[in-house]
């Protein structure tokens, strides 16, 4: 354990040590790209001088977990029907997946137009930008289940439901926290998306002000936060699954 953070530790020093090092020998302005100093600048004076992220970040916060909490439960549920029921999986798996490859930023202005400048948009573009993946896992997580046990379950009696919480459930599960470990991923995504595209709080509109500023160093500060926030929510998701799924345990 000691050893993996001082090795992830030292690939970060010298990853900025080559950044600094590229920007100096180079001699690129910093309005391209900002040194490291003045990218920790901005976060210290976004996070602790002024603070003015912190009113933002909770927004963003905000918006990723309500969209990433309904996208799980449509796509749960989705996957569930679809994977036990053959006649969805024929006919409404299909339009599932031509939903998803419609790029989420070419319907963005329609949610605003929908839902409004406020969370309802960001919310509603997270949820449908985060529930495919776990559409698609569930379905290979029923899928996967051991057939074996599930006609010695048949053969002991066992209803539909206790051999799909018996045999199909415990398989899905591993395949289920794959899909929200990306979902939440792609939630962040989803909420930055409808940001740019009609905010009035949140880190992607204040990523566009600084665009709009040429702040270049303070984009690339709130770049790092946005991937702490990734970082972060990673985490919570792994350790909710070591602790459901203790089997798995290595």
């Amino acid at each position: 354990m000691v050893r993996r953070w001082a090795i992830n530790t030292a690939v970060f020093v010298l990853f900025v040590a080559a950044w600094d090092i590229a920007v100096r020998l180079s001699d690129v302005q910093g309005v391209v790209v900002p040194r490291p100093g003045e990218v920790l600048k901005s976060i210290i004076d976004g996070l602790v001088t002024r603070g003015i992220y912190w009113d933002h970040i909770w927004v963003t916060i905000l918006e990723t977990l309500a969209g990433f909490t309904i996208g799980s439960a449509v796509g749960l549920a989705l996957g569930v029907l679809v994977g036990e029921v053959a006649f969805l999986r024929q006919t409404l798996y299909p339009y599932i997946i031509a939903f998803q490859t419609i790029p989420k930023v070419a319907v963005a202005p329609l949610f605003v137009i929908w839902f409004g400048f406020g969370l309802a948009s960001k919310i509603a573009i997270a949820a449908t930008i985060s529930f495919f993946p776990i559409v698609v896992n569930v379905i290979s997580g029923l899928d996967s289940a051991d057939h074996n046990r599930i006609e010695m379950l048949k053969v002991f009696g066992a209803s539909k439901w206790q051999q799909f919480w018996l045999a199909k459930a415990p398989s899905a599960l591993p395949f289920l926290f794959a899909g929200l470990d990306i979902a939440i991923v792609l939630s962040i995504i989803g909420a930055i998306v409808a940001e740019f595209v009609g905010a009035q709080r949140g880190i992607g509109y204040l990523i566009m002000q600084y665009n709009f500023n040429l702040n270049t160093a303070g984009i690339f500060a709130l770049l790092v936060v946005l991937s702490v926030i990734g970082v972060v929510l990673h985490f919570v998701v792994v350790a909710v699954q070591h602790r459901i799924i203790f089997w798995q345990r290595s």
